[in-house]
Protein backbone atom coordinates (compact mmCIF):
# COMPACT_ATOMS: atom_id res chain seq x y z
CA UNK A 1 0.00 0.00 0.00
CA UNK A 2 1.36 3.37 -0.99
CA UNK A 3 1.35 6.42 1.23
CA UNK A 4 1.27 10.12 0.44
CA UNK A 5 4.28 12.42 0.26
CA UNK A 6 3.25 14.01 3.58
CA UNK A 7 3.22 10.60 5.30
CA UNK A 8 6.61 9.64 3.84
CA UNK A 9 8.14 12.86 5.13
CA UNK A 10 6.71 12.33 8.59
CA UNK A 11 7.68 8.69 8.96
CA UNK A 12 11.12 9.41 7.57
CA UNK A 13 11.67 11.80 10.45
CA UNK A 14 10.91 8.97 12.84
CA UNK A 15 7.89 10.69 14.35
CA UNK A 16 4.58 9.12 15.26
CA UNK A 17 1.76 10.02 12.91
CA UNK A 18 -1.92 10.37 13.74
CA UNK A 19 -4.26 8.51 11.39
CA UNK A 20 -6.25 11.71 10.89
CA UNK A 21 -3.20 13.36 9.31
CA UNK A 22 -2.68 10.59 6.72
CA UNK A 23 -4.35 10.18 3.37
CA UNK A 24 -3.81 6.67 2.04
CA UNK A 25 -3.22 6.58 -1.69
CA UNK A 26 -5.43 3.91 -3.21
CA UNK A 27 -5.82 3.22 -6.93
CA UNK A 28 -8.79 5.63 -6.83
CA UNK A 29 -6.59 8.35 -5.22
CA UNK A 30 -8.12 9.74 -2.05
CA UNK A 31 -9.10 13.41 -1.84
CA UNK A 32 -7.19 15.55 0.69
CA UNK A 33 -9.29 17.35 3.26
CA UNK A 34 -8.55 20.72 1.73
CA UNK A 35 -10.28 19.61 -1.46
CA UNK A 36 -13.57 18.67 0.18
CA UNK A 37 -16.40 20.96 -0.93
CA UNK A 38 -18.68 22.66 1.58
CA UNK A 39 -21.97 20.77 1.78
CA UNK A 40 -25.42 21.94 2.76
CA UNK A 41 -26.23 21.59 6.45
CA UNK A 42 -22.65 21.91 7.72
CA UNK A 43 -21.42 24.76 9.98
CA UNK A 44 -19.20 25.98 7.15
CA UNK A 45 -22.19 26.22 4.82
CA UNK A 46 -24.06 28.30 7.41
CA UNK A 47 -21.08 30.65 7.78
CA UNK A 48 -20.71 31.07 4.03
CA UNK A 49 -24.44 31.66 3.63
CA UNK A 50 -24.59 34.29 6.38
CA UNK A 51 -21.43 36.04 5.18
CA UNK A 52 -22.43 36.22 1.52
CA UNK A 53 -25.99 37.12 2.44
CA UNK A 54 -24.74 40.09 4.49
CA UNK A 55 -22.35 41.12 1.71
CA UNK A 56 -25.11 40.98 -0.89
CA UNK A 57 -27.45 42.90 1.39
CA UNK A 58 -24.91 45.69 2.01
CA UNK A 59 -23.78 45.83 -1.63
CA UNK A 60 -27.24 46.38 -3.05
CA UNK A 61 -28.34 48.70 -0.27
CA UNK A 62 -25.34 50.91 -1.09
CA UNK A 63 -25.88 50.66 -4.82
CA UNK A 64 -29.63 51.35 -5.01
CA UNK A 65 -30.27 53.60 -2.01
CA UNK A 66 -30.53 56.63 -4.36
CA UNK A 67 -33.17 55.14 -6.64
CA UNK A 68 -36.34 56.07 -4.67
CA UNK A 69 -35.06 59.59 -3.97
CA UNK A 70 -34.31 60.48 -7.59
CA UNK A 71 -37.32 62.85 -7.69
CA UNK A 72 -35.98 64.51 -4.52
CA UNK A 73 -32.53 64.87 -6.11
CA UNK A 74 -34.17 66.37 -9.20
CA UNK A 75 -35.77 69.04 -7.02
CA UNK A 76 -32.74 69.64 -4.79
CA UNK A 77 -30.28 70.13 -7.64
CA UNK A 78 -32.61 71.27 -10.42
CA UNK A 79 -31.86 68.36 -12.77
CA UNK A 80 -34.06 66.33 -15.13
CA UNK A 81 -35.19 62.75 -14.41
CA UNK A 82 -32.64 61.37 -16.90
CA UNK A 83 -29.87 63.42 -15.27
CA UNK A 84 -30.99 62.40 -11.80
CA UNK A 85 -30.78 58.76 -12.86
CA UNK A 86 -27.04 59.30 -13.31
CA UNK A 87 -26.74 59.04 -9.52
CA UNK A 88 -27.38 55.34 -10.06
CA UNK A 89 -25.94 54.96 -13.56
CA UNK A 90 -22.59 56.45 -12.47
CA UNK A 91 -22.31 53.79 -9.78
CA UNK A 92 -23.37 50.86 -11.96
CA UNK A 93 -21.26 52.13 -14.87
CA UNK A 94 -18.04 52.29 -12.82
CA UNK A 95 -18.96 49.01 -11.20
CA UNK A 96 -19.16 47.45 -14.66
CA UNK A 97 -15.76 48.85 -15.63
CA UNK A 98 -14.23 47.79 -12.31
CA UNK A 99 -15.41 44.23 -12.88
CA UNK A 100 -13.01 43.91 -15.79
CA UNK A 101 -10.15 44.38 -13.33
CA UNK A 102 -11.29 43.07 -9.95
CA UNK A 103 -12.24 39.65 -11.34
CA UNK A 104 -8.78 38.97 -12.79
CA UNK A 105 -7.17 40.50 -9.68
CA UNK A 106 -9.10 38.05 -7.50
CA UNK A 107 -7.86 35.22 -9.74
CA UNK A 108 -4.33 36.27 -8.77
CA UNK A 109 -4.50 37.42 -5.13
CA UNK A 110 -7.51 35.57 -3.70
CA UNK A 111 -11.21 36.08 -3.10
CA UNK A 112 -11.88 37.14 0.48
CA UNK A 113 -9.51 40.13 0.77
CA UNK A 114 -10.76 41.67 -2.47
CA UNK A 115 -14.36 41.45 -1.26
CA UNK A 116 -13.66 42.85 2.22
CA UNK A 117 -11.65 45.85 0.96
CA UNK A 118 -14.23 46.64 -1.72
CA UNK A 119 -17.16 46.60 0.70
CA UNK A 120 -15.36 48.75 3.27
CA UNK A 121 -14.38 51.39 0.70
CA UNK A 122 -17.92 51.54 -0.72
CA UNK A 123 -19.38 52.20 2.75
CA UNK A 124 -16.84 54.99 3.40
CA UNK A 125 -17.53 56.64 0.04
CA UNK A 126 -21.27 56.56 0.80
CA UNK A 127 -20.69 58.39 4.08
CA UNK A 128 -18.65 61.02 2.23
CA UNK A 129 -21.38 61.31 -0.43
CA UNK A 130 -23.94 62.23 2.24
CA UNK A 131 -22.12 65.52 2.98
CA UNK A 132 -21.34 66.60 -0.59
CA UNK A 133 -23.05 69.83 -1.69
CA UNK A 134 -22.53 69.85 -5.48
CA UNK A 135 -24.18 67.54 -7.99
CA UNK A 136 -20.92 66.68 -9.70
CA UNK A 137 -19.27 65.79 -6.37
CA UNK A 138 -22.17 63.46 -5.59
CA UNK A 139 -21.79 61.78 -8.98
CA UNK A 140 -18.05 61.36 -8.31
CA UNK A 141 -18.67 59.69 -4.95
CA UNK A 142 -21.36 57.48 -6.44
CA UNK A 143 -18.94 56.44 -9.17
CA UNK A 144 -16.35 55.52 -6.52
CA UNK A 145 -19.00 53.53 -4.65
CA UNK A 146 -19.66 51.50 -7.80
CA UNK A 147 -15.95 51.01 -8.46
CA UNK A 148 -15.42 49.73 -4.91
CA UNK A 149 -18.42 47.38 -5.05
CA UNK A 150 -16.99 45.73 -8.14
CA UNK A 151 -14.64 43.93 -5.74
CA UNK A 152 -17.65 42.19 -4.18
CA UNK A 153 -19.81 41.64 -7.24
CA UNK A 154 -16.98 40.16 -9.31
CA UNK A 155 -15.85 37.65 -6.72
CA UNK A 156 -18.83 36.46 -4.67
CA UNK A 157 -20.27 34.16 -7.33
CA UNK A 158 -16.82 32.79 -8.14
CA UNK A 159 -16.18 32.07 -4.47
CA UNK A 160 -19.43 30.10 -4.25
CA UNK A 161 -18.76 28.13 -7.44
CA UNK A 162 -15.31 27.15 -6.11
CA UNK A 163 -16.12 26.34 -2.48
CA UNK A 164 -19.67 24.94 -2.44
CA UNK A 165 -20.42 21.35 -3.46
CA UNK A 166 -21.61 21.28 -7.10
CA UNK A 167 -24.93 19.69 -6.12
CA UNK A 168 -25.96 22.77 -4.10
CA UNK A 169 -24.17 25.58 -5.96
CA UNK A 170 -27.42 26.69 -7.61
CA UNK A 171 -29.17 26.71 -4.24
CA UNK A 172 -26.40 28.68 -2.50
CA UNK A 173 -26.26 31.11 -5.42
CA UNK A 174 -29.98 31.65 -4.98
CA UNK A 175 -29.50 32.39 -1.27
CA UNK A 176 -26.78 34.91 -2.10
CA UNK A 177 -28.98 36.63 -4.65
CA UNK A 178 -31.85 36.65 -2.15
CA UNK A 179 -29.52 38.73 0.02
CA UNK A 180 -29.10 41.02 -2.97
CA UNK A 181 -32.86 41.39 -3.23
CA UNK A 182 -33.26 42.23 0.46
CA UNK A 183 -30.38 44.69 0.19
CA UNK A 184 -31.94 46.40 -2.79
CA UNK A 185 -35.25 46.55 -0.95
CA UNK A 186 -33.68 47.80 2.29
CA UNK A 187 -31.73 50.55 0.59
CA UNK A 188 -34.76 51.77 -1.33
CA UNK A 189 -37.16 51.36 1.58
CA UNK A 190 -35.00 53.11 4.17
CA UNK A 191 -34.05 56.10 2.04
CA UNK A 192 -37.54 56.36 0.53
CA UNK A 193 -39.27 56.41 3.91
CA UNK A 194 -36.66 58.35 5.90
CA UNK A 195 -36.52 61.14 3.32
CA UNK A 196 -40.13 61.99 4.20
CA UNK A 197 -39.07 62.69 7.80
CA UNK A 198 -35.40 63.68 7.69
CA UNK A 199 -32.94 64.97 5.09
CA UNK A 200 -32.00 62.64 2.28
CA UNK A 201 -28.42 63.15 3.47
CA UNK A 202 -29.22 61.57 6.83
CA UNK A 203 -30.85 58.65 5.05
CA UNK A 204 -27.78 58.06 2.87
CA UNK A 205 -25.45 58.32 5.89
CA UNK A 206 -27.56 55.72 7.70
CA UNK A 207 -27.05 53.30 4.81
CA UNK A 208 -23.29 53.90 4.95
CA UNK A 209 -23.10 53.07 8.66
CA UNK A 210 -25.22 49.95 8.15
CA UNK A 211 -22.88 48.79 5.35
CA UNK A 212 -19.79 49.26 7.53
CA UNK A 213 -21.32 46.95 10.14
CA UNK A 214 -22.19 44.35 7.49
CA UNK A 215 -18.65 44.51 6.07
CA UNK A 216 -17.18 43.86 9.52
CA UNK A 217 -19.38 40.81 10.01
CA UNK A 218 -18.52 39.53 6.55
CA UNK A 219 -14.78 39.86 7.27
CA UNK A 220 -15.09 37.94 10.52
CA UNK A 221 -17.19 34.92 9.55
CA UNK A 222 -16.43 34.12 5.87
CA UNK A 223 -14.22 31.00 5.67
CA UNK A 224 -10.96 31.34 3.75
CA UNK A 225 -10.87 29.81 0.26
CA UNK A 226 -9.85 26.15 0.03
CA UNK A 227 -9.98 25.65 -3.71
CA UNK A 228 -8.53 28.93 -4.92
CA UNK A 229 -5.51 28.52 -7.19
CA UNK A 230 -3.68 31.71 -8.09
CA UNK A 231 -3.31 32.46 -11.79
CA UNK A 232 -1.06 34.92 -13.58
CA UNK A 233 -2.01 38.55 -14.12
CA UNK A 234 0.13 38.73 -17.23
CA UNK A 235 -1.80 40.64 -19.92
CA UNK A 236 -1.38 38.01 -22.60
CA UNK A 237 -3.02 35.35 -20.39
CA UNK A 238 -5.92 37.68 -19.67
CA UNK A 239 -6.38 38.25 -23.39
CA UNK A 240 -6.23 34.52 -24.11
CA UNK A 241 -8.87 33.77 -21.46
CA UNK A 242 -10.98 36.69 -22.68
CA UNK A 243 -11.03 35.25 -26.20
CA UNK A 244 -11.85 31.77 -24.92
CA UNK A 245 -14.88 33.08 -23.05
CA UNK A 246 -16.24 34.83 -26.14
CA UNK A 247 -15.64 31.76 -28.32
CA UNK A 248 -17.79 29.62 -26.06
CA UNK A 249 -21.21 28.84 -27.54
CA UNK A 250 -23.11 29.87 -24.41
CA UNK A 251 -21.18 32.51 -22.48
CA UNK A 252 -21.78 35.41 -24.92
CA UNK A 253 -25.51 34.62 -24.84
CA UNK A 254 -25.44 34.74 -21.04
CA UNK A 255 -23.60 38.08 -21.18
CA UNK A 256 -26.35 39.49 -23.42
CA UNK A 257 -28.98 38.04 -21.11
CA UNK A 258 -27.45 39.86 -18.17
CA UNK A 259 -27.55 43.20 -20.04
CA UNK A 260 -31.22 42.83 -20.94
CA UNK A 261 -32.28 41.54 -17.52
CA UNK A 262 -30.72 44.34 -15.53
CA UNK A 263 -31.61 47.00 -18.09
CA UNK A 264 -35.29 46.04 -17.88
CA UNK A 265 -35.43 45.79 -14.11
CA UNK A 266 -33.59 49.02 -13.31
CA UNK A 267 -35.57 51.01 -15.87
CA UNK A 268 -38.83 50.07 -14.18
CA UNK A 269 -37.66 51.11 -10.69
CA UNK A 270 -35.89 54.24 -11.97
CA UNK A 271 -39.08 55.85 -13.26
CA UNK A 272 -41.94 54.26 -11.34
CA UNK A 273 -41.40 56.83 -8.60
CA UNK A 274 -41.89 59.74 -11.00
CA UNK A 275 -45.15 58.15 -12.17
CA UNK A 276 -46.57 57.57 -8.68
CA UNK A 277 -45.60 60.98 -7.31
CA UNK A 278 -47.45 62.72 -10.14
CA UNK A 279 -51.12 62.86 -11.22
CA UNK A 280 -53.40 60.99 -10.68
CA UNK A 281 -51.65 59.24 -7.76
CA UNK A 282 -49.87 62.03 -5.84
CA UNK A 283 -48.28 59.52 -3.48
CA UNK A 284 -45.85 60.61 -0.78
CA UNK A 285 -42.16 59.76 -0.95
CA UNK A 286 -42.63 57.36 1.97
CA UNK A 287 -45.38 55.40 0.20
CA UNK A 288 -43.29 55.13 -2.95
CA UNK A 289 -40.46 53.82 -0.79
CA UNK A 290 -42.73 51.23 0.78
CA UNK A 291 -43.49 49.84 -2.68
CA UNK A 292 -39.92 48.52 -2.58
CA UNK A 293 -41.41 45.67 -0.53
CA UNK A 294 -41.95 44.10 -3.94
CA UNK A 295 -38.31 43.06 -3.56
CA UNK A 296 -39.41 40.41 -1.07
CA UNK A 297 -40.60 38.42 -4.08
CA UNK A 298 -36.98 38.17 -5.16
CA UNK A 299 -36.00 36.79 -1.74
CA UNK A 300 -38.28 33.84 -2.41
CA UNK A 301 -37.85 33.42 -6.16
CA UNK A 302 -34.05 33.33 -6.39
CA UNK A 303 -33.40 30.27 -4.16
CA UNK A 304 -36.57 28.65 -5.55
CA UNK A 305 -35.27 29.05 -9.10
CA UNK A 306 -31.95 27.51 -8.05
CA UNK A 307 -33.78 24.46 -6.70
CA UNK A 308 -36.02 24.17 -9.77
CA UNK A 309 -33.02 23.95 -12.11
CA UNK A 310 -32.19 20.55 -10.60
CA UNK A 311 -35.65 19.32 -11.63
CA UNK A 312 -36.40 21.05 -14.94
CA UNK A 313 -33.02 22.28 -16.16
CA UNK A 314 -31.64 25.81 -16.44
CA UNK A 315 -33.16 26.75 -19.79
CA UNK A 316 -36.85 26.18 -19.00
CA UNK A 317 -36.57 27.92 -15.61
CA UNK A 318 -34.84 30.93 -17.21
CA UNK A 319 -37.50 31.29 -19.90
CA UNK A 320 -40.31 30.90 -17.37
CA UNK A 321 -38.81 33.70 -15.27
CA UNK A 322 -38.51 35.98 -18.30
CA UNK A 323 -42.14 35.37 -19.27
CA UNK A 324 -43.12 36.27 -15.70
CA UNK A 325 -41.21 39.56 -16.04
CA UNK A 326 -42.87 40.37 -19.36
CA UNK A 327 -46.34 39.67 -17.98
CA UNK A 328 -45.62 41.84 -14.96
CA UNK A 329 -44.44 44.89 -16.90
CA UNK A 330 -47.54 44.72 -19.11
CA UNK A 331 -49.74 44.67 -16.00
CA UNK A 332 -48.10 47.88 -14.74
CA UNK A 333 -49.57 49.68 -17.76
CA UNK A 334 -52.98 49.62 -16.04
CA UNK A 335 -53.89 52.59 -13.85
CA UNK A 336 -54.99 50.66 -10.74
CA UNK A 337 -52.45 51.04 -7.92
CA UNK A 338 -53.07 47.43 -6.88
CA UNK A 339 -52.33 46.18 -10.40
CA UNK A 340 -49.23 48.38 -10.61
CA UNK A 341 -47.89 46.82 -7.40
CA UNK A 342 -48.77 43.29 -8.55
CA UNK A 343 -46.95 43.94 -11.83
CA UNK A 344 -43.90 45.28 -9.96
CA UNK A 345 -43.87 42.18 -7.76
CA UNK A 346 -44.03 39.87 -10.79
CA UNK A 347 -41.20 41.69 -12.55
CA UNK A 348 -39.12 41.52 -9.37
CA UNK A 349 -39.75 37.80 -8.81
CA UNK A 350 -38.98 36.99 -12.43
CA UNK A 351 -35.85 39.13 -12.46
CA UNK A 352 -34.20 37.57 -9.43
CA UNK A 353 -35.12 34.07 -10.57
CA UNK A 354 -33.66 34.69 -14.04
CA UNK A 355 -30.52 36.32 -12.63
CA UNK A 356 -30.03 33.41 -10.22
CA UNK A 357 -30.14 30.94 -13.10
CA UNK A 358 -28.01 32.95 -15.52
CA UNK A 359 -25.30 33.84 -12.98
CA UNK A 360 -25.04 30.23 -11.80
CA UNK A 361 -24.77 29.12 -15.43
CA UNK A 362 -21.60 31.18 -15.89
CA UNK A 363 -19.57 29.12 -13.44
CA UNK A 364 -20.87 25.94 -15.05
CA UNK A 365 -19.77 26.90 -18.56
CA UNK A 366 -16.45 28.63 -17.83
CA UNK A 367 -13.68 26.04 -17.88
CA UNK A 368 -10.92 28.39 -16.72
CA UNK A 369 -10.48 31.90 -15.27
CA UNK A 370 -13.93 31.69 -13.70
CA UNK A 371 -13.44 35.04 -11.97
CA UNK A 372 -12.90 36.72 -15.31
CA UNK A 373 -15.95 34.98 -16.79
CA UNK A 374 -18.14 36.15 -13.89
CA UNK A 375 -16.70 39.65 -14.32
CA UNK A 376 -17.66 39.72 -18.01
CA UNK A 377 -21.20 38.63 -17.20
CA UNK A 378 -21.54 41.26 -14.50
CA UNK A 379 -19.93 43.90 -16.72
CA UNK A 380 -22.73 43.39 -19.23
CA UNK A 381 -25.26 43.13 -16.39
CA UNK A 382 -24.36 46.51 -14.88
CA UNK A 383 -23.77 48.08 -18.28
CA UNK A 384 -27.44 47.25 -18.89
CA UNK A 385 -28.31 49.18 -15.73
CA UNK A 386 -26.30 52.24 -16.79
CA UNK A 387 -27.08 52.34 -20.50
CA UNK A 388 -30.64 51.00 -20.64
CA UNK A 389 -31.62 52.66 -17.37
CA UNK A 390 -30.51 56.10 -18.54
CA UNK A 391 -32.03 55.70 -22.03
CA UNK A 392 -35.31 54.89 -20.35
CA UNK A 393 -35.44 58.53 -19.28
CA UNK A 394 -35.97 59.53 -22.90
CA UNK A 395 -38.97 57.21 -23.19
CA UNK A 396 -40.37 58.56 -19.94
CA UNK A 397 -39.95 62.16 -21.05
CA UNK A 398 -41.59 61.66 -24.46
CA UNK A 399 -44.13 58.87 -23.93
CA UNK A 400 -44.64 58.63 -20.14
CA UNK A 401 -45.26 55.17 -18.66
CA UNK A 402 -46.59 53.64 -21.88
CA UNK A 403 -43.21 54.38 -23.44
CA UNK A 404 -41.43 52.69 -20.52
CA UNK A 405 -43.70 49.65 -20.85
CA UNK A 406 -42.95 49.29 -24.56
CA UNK A 407 -39.22 49.84 -24.05
CA UNK A 408 -38.93 47.17 -21.35
CA UNK A 409 -41.16 44.73 -23.26
CA UNK A 410 -38.89 44.84 -26.30
CA UNK A 411 -35.83 44.09 -24.15
CA UNK A 412 -37.59 41.16 -22.48
CA UNK A 413 -38.73 39.69 -25.80
CA UNK A 414 -35.11 39.73 -26.95
CA UNK A 415 -34.11 38.05 -23.68
CA UNK A 416 -36.68 35.29 -24.26
CA UNK A 417 -35.30 34.63 -27.74
CA UNK A 418 -31.80 34.33 -26.28
CA UNK A 419 -33.17 32.05 -23.55
CA UNK A 420 -34.51 29.63 -26.17
CA UNK A 421 -31.08 29.51 -27.79
CA UNK A 422 -29.47 28.79 -24.42
CA UNK A 423 -32.00 26.05 -23.71
CA UNK A 424 -30.77 24.14 -26.76
CA UNK A 425 -27.27 23.90 -25.32
CA UNK A 426 -26.29 20.61 -23.61
CA UNK A 427 -25.66 22.36 -20.27
CA UNK A 428 -29.31 23.49 -20.11
CA UNK A 429 -30.44 19.93 -19.54
CA UNK A 430 -31.30 18.65 -16.10
CA UNK A 431 -28.26 18.53 -13.83
CA UNK A 432 -28.50 16.29 -10.78
CA UNK A 433 -26.02 15.90 -7.95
Amino acid sequence: MNITRRQRATTAAGQSVNDDDLHVATPQVSIPAKNIFIKRGTPQFIRVTLALFSAGLATFALLYCVQPIMPVLSQSFGVSPATSSLSLSAATGLLAIGLLFTGPISDAVGRKNVMVVGLMLAAICTLICSVMTSWHAILLMRALVGLSLSGVAAVAMTYLSEEIHPSVVAFSMGLYISGNSIGGMSGRLLTGVLTDFVSWRVAIAFIGVFALAAASMFWKILPASRHFRASSLRPHKLVINFKLHWRDSGLPLLFAEGFLLMGSFVTMFNYIGYRLLASPYYMSQAVVGVLSLAYLMGTYSSPKAGALTAVYGRGPVLIGALILMLTGILITAFSSVLLVFIGMAMVTAGFFAAHSVASGWIGRRAKRAKGQASSLYLFCYYAGSSVAGTLGGLFWKNFAWNGITLYISVMLLLAIVIGYRLMRLPESRIIRG
